[in-house]
């Protein structure tokens, strides 16, 4: 099963971009976090099959033709064994000469000109998960939606990557007002985790989520410490908006624990550049 992820903690993006810069295990699992996140879904792209996928609706989602050449039950018979019949001693099944899996995936609508494109293999039927990664730019304009990007892998996990995505500007030469139309609030809450968990902000805005948790941002845990185990994200907001929120801690296995009511409420300042709202977890 594959999956292709983004992170878009940007701060963190550019510290892992660093040339001869070791991340700390803290930063190496704040990445593998975000990127889980930020998993680019094969049903996000209507009328293709997703077999192959985490998220796959098919009922074949998973092979069961890979060979081993230390066969199965073997006793004092070591010879090659395909699960799907083929010869013993053949060492050879459907996949062993290697095949190839085309598929598309949205990419995120936001402008980067060096983000992280991750690429993860997870070989269900034993504990071995392979990642990689690509420096890759996404950028575009115009007005037309976020385009679909067509990524293929064989058995030597090899991708190619093209993107582009809408960006949009505005100009007038009789503006009457030096405020922006976005606002960037950082929001940060203390919450011991356990491995494998993130924190999303969920909310009434679109930005976050719409009260949809699989929408709605994650936090980065760049800056977590035992002592001080702070989540914290930048996101951009319309100035002058009202909303609820919550935060919510997301599983491994996608399982969601809210905090306890009431929701938070807060007002994006209408005329400042940005803004810090910190908090406890309830």
């Amino acid at each position: 099963m594959f999956s292709y992820r983004i992170c878009q903690d940007q701060q963190l993006v550019n510290k892992l971009l660093t040339p001869g810069y070791i991340p700390t295990l803290a930063e190496k699992q704040a990445a593998e976090t975000c990127f889980e996140a930020g998993t680019l879904d094969c049903t996000d792209v209507p009328g293709q099959t997703c077999g192959l996928n985490p998220d796959c609706q098919d009922s074949a989602c998973k092979r069961t033709d890979w060979f081993t050449c230390n066969a199965f039950q073997a006793d004092s018979r070591r010879a090659c064994q395909g699960v799907d019949g083929s010869a013993l001693g053949s060492c050879k099944t459907t996949i062993a000469g290697g095949y190839t899996v085309t598929k598309k995936i949205k990419i995120p609508d936001y402008v980067s000109e060096h983000t992280l494109l991750s690429f993860k293999w997870n070989s269900w039927q034993t504990p071995q998960i392979y990642l990689g990664c690509a420096d890759i730019a996404i950028k575009g304009s115009g007005t037309t939606p976020p385009s679909s990007s067509s990524s293929s892998t064989t058995s030597k996990v090899s991708t190619t990557v093209t993107t582009s995505t809408k960006t949009s500007t505005s100009s007038s030469s009789t503006a009457t007002s030096t405020c922006p139309a976005k606002v960037s609030i950082t929001f940060s809450v203390k919450r011991a985790t356990n491995y494998g968990e993130t924190i999303k902000i969920v909310g009434s805005l679109a930005e976050l989520g719409s009260w949809n948790v699989a929408n709605a941002p994650s936090l980065s845990a760049t800056g977590y410490t035992a002592s001080n185990p702070v989540w914290k994200q930048t996101i951009q907001l319309p100035a002058g908006a009202a909303f609820t929120y919550k935060f919510a801690i997301v599983s491994a296995s996608g399982a969601v624990t809210w905090e306890s009511d009431p929701n938070r409420a807060y007002t994006v300042p209408s005329c400042q550049g940005s803004a810090e709202v910190s908090g406890t977890w309830r």
